[in-house]
């Protein structure tokens, strides 16, 4: 987009009323950095020591843990695959899949930890929160099993040095790794962003798992200027910034806006739930929003749906 006079190569196009200088452009820039927050999946490996930051303080939650497995959690209706395909009764319904002594269970939006602490009574489905900034980490899902939420927390190597991410930016990733490895493994594109309590705060239908943002920043003056980006600051070896997104259409969902669609949403099985903590779910809401403000007014919607 341009504002004002247009760059002299671009004097035969006329800016659009509120929509700025629409332009087709070929780049010749290298390609995006790769994302500071990887999958768990990537970064956690058996056999190796590693330390578990807060993301919000850099607060240390576990130290120097090692894990002789680290484990896929199935789908969340694996149950009722299971009976399905059974032609006797379902032989885990009497079983839990809590990690046993130093495993690492993953799932969707969440990782499970053993506590290694058998005497340990805490209440089920009571919150985990950082002792240092009071920020939900987790919850306790039984005696001996936490659940962190992978928005929440980094994991780094033991013999690393830890290195923060802004908040926004980390969540941003984190939250469009989950759209898109879930878009690939199980063709699924609409989403709900529900709360640990319960409530679905957002609706979201992916559209494109390819998209490249362009953004020049000019001078370093200007740095300090908000940008699409939020808090994602460029390097300063060129005025030229490049990011892979993900596009994605969303309805809010408070205040008991979208009620019905939400309804409707939440029981068709083409769905595929998200849940985090619910602090969480009104800062990606937040996001979501800063991001459809910086669009021209002509590419915010699509039908009944911001982009």
């Amino acid at each position: 987009r341009g504002a004002g006079r247009p760059p002299p190569p671009c004097r035969a196009l006329s800016p659009l009323p509120g929509d700025g200088l629409p332009l087709r452009l070929r780049l010749c820039c290298p390609p995006p950095s790769a994302d500071l927050a990887s999958t768990l999946r990537e970064s956690l490996k058996p056999q190796k020591n590693y330390v578990f930051y807060c993301q919000s303080c850099g607060d240390i939650i576990v130290k120097d843990r090692k894990f002789l497995r680290v484990l896929p959690l199935p789908s969340e209706n694996w149950s009722a695959l299971v009976e399905e395909w059974c032609c006797h009764p379902n032989p885990f319904a009497r079983s839990t899949l809590h990690p046993q002594h130093n495993d690492c269970f993953l799932g969707d939006t969440f990782f499970l930890l053993n506590t290694q602490n058998g005497s340990h009574k805490s209440k089920e489905n009571t919150r985990v929160t950082c002792k240092r900034c009071k920020r939900t980490l987790g919850e306790t899902i039984s005696s001996d099993t936490i659940k962190y939420y992978v928005t929440e927390v980094i994991i780094q190597p033991s013999e690393g040095s830890f290195s923060t991410s802004p908040r926004s930016q980390f969540l941003q990733s984190r939250v469009a790794q989950c759209l898109v490895e879930l878009s690939s493994a199980k063709s699924t594109f609409r989403f709900t962003i529900e709360g640990d309590d319960g409530k679905i705060y957002i609706l979201i239908w992916l559209l494109n798992s390819d998209t490249l943002l362009v953004e020049s920043l000019g001078s370093s003056s200007s740095h300090s200027v908000f940008t699409l980006f939020g808090d994602i600051f460029m390097d300063s070896s060129g005025p030229v910034g490049t990011w892979n997104a993900v596009k994605v259409l969303y309805q809010p969902c408070i205040k008991s806006r979208n009620k019905d669609l939400a309804d409707a949403w939440e029981n068709d099985t083409g769905v595929h739930p998200l849940n985090f903590p619910s602090e969480t779910c009104l800062e990606l809401l937040l996001i979501l929003g800063l991001s459809t403000s910086s669009l021209p007014p002509s590419l915010r919607c699509m039908n009944s749906f911001q982009v």
